[in-house]
């Protein structure tokens, strides 16, 4: 069962606050309770409320109101419905409150799984304060992948390899990037034969930069590989590209 909607003629949906407060008379409270033996939203918006003894504590400082009684006892002075429907309104609050934050964790939660095979290169911290760069699904993937191209822009001397692999829904791609320094900021764009530009990945470049064979460590003499997906089949795609945030081109792969 679930309150009425629309209505301005109190119900005994509305008869919860103050039974919880215990400022209904003995008729009263023998009709809710009857009430309450078949309603299972009343029974629920009870239990929320027998958990505000502070909240009804709070009381006893609003001005010419005495001491203010446990649940189920009665009160010398009657609180007004306005306040009764506060009461209400903020256990309704405090459970949206609990949804929301039981959504966001389960979103991150999925987020995760979705991004795991994508991920880009695994990074931890190291013993020296720096970043230790290991494996990752991306680099695996790649190392599958038949379906490659290549290039290096004359300019920058960034060097780039995009695997495609075909899919039902699309191209799932991976970039292996190299000789890039940071810091900055990047995105893996696909650029389709009809002119529609889709951007596929996006990463931060550190300070010690990717795949620079002059590195000072072993993280910066490595490549960075991300992943990235679009719903263009291989067979509609013209070329990649590899863009910093301020729309820099660093390099553009041919598919």
């Amino acid at each position: 069962m679930s309150p009425s909607q629309g209505s301005s003629v109190p119900s005994e949906h509305e008869t919860v606050g103050a039974y919880a407060l215990g400022i209904l008379d003995d008729a009263e409270a023998t009709a809710f309770e009857a009430h309450l033996a078949g309603c299972e939203w009343c029974a629920q918006q009870l239990d929320e409320l027998a958990g505000m003894e502070p909240m009804l504590a709070a009381l006893a400082d609003l001005p010419g109101s005495g001491s203010v009684p446990a649940i189920g006892e009665s009160l010398s002075a009657k609180p007004s419905p306005r306040l009764v429907e506060k009461l209400v309104d903020e256990v309704g609050e405090q459970r949206a409150r609990k949804r929301r934050r039981s959504f966001y964790m389960i979103a991150a939660a999925a987020a995760l799984i979705i991004a795991g095979p994508l991920a880009a290169i695994a990074v931890s911290g190291g013993s020296d304060g720096g970043a230790q760069v290991t494996a990752s699904p991306a680099q695996d993937t790649f190392r599958t992948m038949s379906d490659k191209a290549s290039a290096t822009d004359a300019a920058t001397h960034v060097s780039a390899t995009v695997g495609m692999a075909q899919k039902a829904w699309g191209t799932q791609a991976v970039l292996e990037l190299k000789n890039v320094k940071g810091p900055l900021k990047c995105s893996l764009v696909l650029v389709a034969k009809n002119g529609q530009r889709v951007t596929m990945s996006s990463w931060s470049v550190p300070n010690w930069g990717y795949g620079l064979p002059d590195g000072t460590t072993p993280e910066s003499r490595k490549p960075l590989y991300i992943g990235g997906a679009a719903a263009f089949q291989p067979d509609e795609i013209d070329h990649f590209e590899v863009v910093t945030f301020e729309g820099k081109k660093l390099v553009q792969v041919n598919a």
